[in-house]
């Protein structure tokens, strides 16, 4: 960390000297367009005269980074942090310290349907970005635009609608490492496939639709594969299978969007399917009369299917005001096959297969603004309805022991209403209220409340603050999770209440041109954010034997410094930043009573763009570090309960691409790596466990050192 902290403290001292030296007159407009941005606005409007700071990852991006997946992405930016879980084949997203549980995924201002209720804790490598136009993110709590469990910030995926061509048809092969993995006729590798048609049919009509293939073969670093066979009857082995597991995914969309004058309709489709093989590292041997001993492993395979339906209109009502109505449809199911595996054979024998999870979501939320003909002021009000019907069996896990089956299905209801208006005081000044109430059916009603002021001072100065109050409900697992046997105790609480949230921001950004040509942007970020009646996963009892349960019993405080920079000068395009982070958490278990002090933590990153136009192409760098982290844990020591500082260490994660056009644009190349540093595991006595277990050693971040190369081929015409 000493060479990252050295290159931190030069960034600042060049950033200060860089501000001092001499500039053009601010009269001077930058030669880029400002970026039109939708979360969180009562309309579409620029970065500059949004009352929120919304970072943006655009197409190019994205496109740079050869993503196929939400995951491939958001690992370099700051306050964000991807947690693989290679034990699951998923990948969820954290915000200044909090897990996906406080984070909100949206679809075109749609959250997207999870295992554990709507929007929140999204597996990201679910999440495909072949028909992505760009991704809006806010940092905060955004309850009154998003409602519940928007607590730590929002992350909101704009699709495409439009087309500048009468066809658009574009197919796509990827072909990447799994760490030093890959024989592509051999089951090893990353194999990726794509096909999208647009077709704009006049200027009314427009109609798209898209496939892809995402075969991720698994990681077998130092285990056997599949087909291992070494036994040894006195000594079971534990190292058949996958150290990451192989998973198939398919991707499909549809679109179809009419626009005529003001009125705009659009449907949009997604269908998801996944299956992840899951090869048990036990061997056990059968003797068979005949035939003498095969060897043989339960195996399981986990299929996931999700269907999403989005209609969506906005236009205007007596001939002035703005709506936007949309209306959503998702169902997720996820089963489960088990069955005997023999490997010297390769014979598969008593399947059984069931569905041990099913989720369906109707939701829809609408808005009514421009009330007023005088623009320095807008009012907007809007409506939510959120229906989810959750199933789980015993299979999943979580709900076994205890009476019947085990199996849960339960219903959640929302009705919220909520308003903003947006005053312009001035051609500089202008803020934002907003609220939101909630009619719940299962909890008591809640509210949320934001007031949000920007300020527009001389030579490109903006100055922005905002507070805001949200709510996260407690999920599926928190509230029903029942597992109990004979070695486990582990329960839901059904009395959980939902947590609050109160976060502050203020912010400073400056644009300056230079009479170089150089343009410089600069940024300054506060926040503080605190938790309360965080709900815990704790040990309640250590005799006769350990016992956890949810409860709502833990405060949660952070507050963060950011600072980002950008210098554009002639074909270069530079990105720096750095963020320090501090987490207070007092938990009260009942059994134990753990420290509040603040643990701090450092991020880093920068990214690097060099264009050469007369070889269309682009050469690109990302690194990011994550400093180490700390955090009390609760376990027990001599029969009692204590909770005990514990870290992960430090490690940074960087990227590399080479992006070139061919054939006038129709042919994009990009050759690159992920993972240079070959970051695999890092060392940890935090790693999440069992109900008995207080962490590992170490955690799975990566998969090793792996290089891509990506053919994109574009007919349009």
């Amino acid at each position: 960390m000493q060479n990252g902290t050295k290159l931190i403290l030069s960034l600042l001292l060049f950033t200060g000297f860089i501000s001092s030296a001499q500039t053009v007159p601010d009269t001077i407009k930058s030669t880029q367009m400002d970026e039109v941005v939708i979360t969180g606005q009562i309309e579409p409007q620029s970065i500059k005269k949004s009352v929120f700071n919304v970072r943006v990852i655009t197409r190019e991006d994205i496109q740079r980074q050869a993503a196929n997946n939400l995951a491939d992405v958001l690992n370099q930016y700051l306050n964000i942090m991807v947690q693989p879980n290679s034990a699951e084949g998923r990948s969820t997203v954290s915000m200044f310290g909090l897990d996906g549980q406080y984070l909100k995924i949206l679809i075109d201002n749609i959250p997207l349907v999870s295992d554990t209720g709507l929007g929140n804790n999204i597996d990201l490598t679910q999440i495909n970005l072949d028909d992505i136009d760009h991704i809006e993110i806010i940092e905060g709590a955004m309850g009154v635009t998003h409602g519940a469990n928007a607590v730590s910030g929002i992350i909101n995926i704009i699709t495409k609608k439009s087309s500048k061509n009468k066809w658009e048809l574009g197919a796509t092969a990827q072909e990447e490492t799994i760490g030093d993995e890959y024989a592509p006729f051999a089951g090893k590798g990353r194999h990726i496939q794509a096909l999208r048609a647009a077709y704009s049919i006049n200027e009314n009509w427009y109609v798209s639709v898209g496939g892809n293939r995402n075969d991720f073969t698994g990681f077998q670093d130092e285990r056997g594969g599949r087909d291992y066979t070494d036994y040894d009857v006195n000594s079971p082995q534990q190292n058949r299978g996958f150290s990451w597991l192989p998973k198939e995914q398919y991707f499909t969309n549809a679109l179809v969007r009419y626009q005529k004058g003001n009125f705009r309709l659009f449907y949009k489709f997604d269908y998801f399917n996944e299956k992840i093989d899951f090869y048990n590292p036990i061997v056990e041997s059968q003797v068979v009369p005949g035939t003498g001993i095969l060897l043989f492993s339960r195996d399981r395979n986990f299929f996931t299917e999700k269907f999403y339906h989005h209609l969506n209109a906005t236009g205007k009502l007596l001939g002035t005001m703005d709506y936007n109505v949309s209306l959503s449809h998702q169902r997720q199911t996820r089963d489960l096959e088990q069955f005997n595996y023999y490997i010297q054979t390769g014979q598969e024998t008593n399947h059984a297969r069931s569905t041990y999870q099913d989720t369906e979501v109707v939701y829809s939320t609408g808005t009514l603004g421009n009330f007023f003909a005088n623009k320095k002021y807008d009012l907007q009000v809007g409506y939510e309805l959120v229906n989810t019907n959750g199933y789980n069996s015993a299979a999943s896990g979580l709900f076994v022991g205890g009476a019947g089956d085990g199996n849960i299905k339960q219903r959640l209801e929302n009705y919220d209403v909520f308003t903003a208006a947006e005053f312009g005081v001035t051609e500089r000044l202008s803020f934002r209220p907003g609220f939101r109430y909630s009619f719940q059916s299962k909890f008591e009603d809640q509210w949320s409340a934001s007031m949000g002021l920007r300020y527009l001072f001389d030579h490109g100065i903006e100055a922005r603050t905002s507070y805001g109050r949200s709510y996260r409900t407690p999920n599926y697992d928190e509230l029903y999770t029942y597992f109990v046997d004979s070695n486990h105790n582990v329960q839901g609480n059904r009395d959980l209440i939902p947590e609050t949230g109160n976060s502050y921001e203020a912010s400073l950004k400056k644009t300056t041109f230079f009479s170089s040509g150089l343009q410089l942007i600069n940024s300054l970020t506060a926040n503080y954010m605190e938790v309360d009646d965080r709900i815990e996963l704790v040990l309640t009892e250590t005799v006769p034997s350990w016992k956890y349960k949810y409860i709502n019993i833990d405060k949660y405080k952070m507050w963060n410094i950011a600072t980002t920079h950008q210098f554009n000068y002639g074909n270069w395009q530079v990105k720096a930043g750095v963020a320090f982070l501090a987490i207070s958490k007092k938990i009260n278990s009942g059994t134990a009573v753990s420290d509040d002090k603040f643990l701090h933590t450092v991020q880093f990153n920068t990214n690097i763009a060099y264009t050469v136009p007369k070889w269309n192409t682009v050469f690109s760098l990302y690194y990011k570090i994550n400093g180490r982290q700390q955090q009390f844990m609760e376990t027990s020591v001599n029969g009692q309960s204590q909770f005990v500082l514990q870290e992960i260490e430090s490690f940074g994660l960087m990227d590399a691409s080479i992006k070139k056009g061919f054939f006038g644009g129709k042919l994009d190349a990009t050759l690159g790596g992920r993972n240079l540093l070959n970051v695999v595991n890092i060392r940890s006595n935090v790693a999440a466990g069992g109900a008995h277990d207080a962490g590992s050693s170490s955690i799975s971040m990566g998969y090793g050192r792996s290089y891509f190369l990506k053919l994109t081929y574009n007919l349009n015409f």
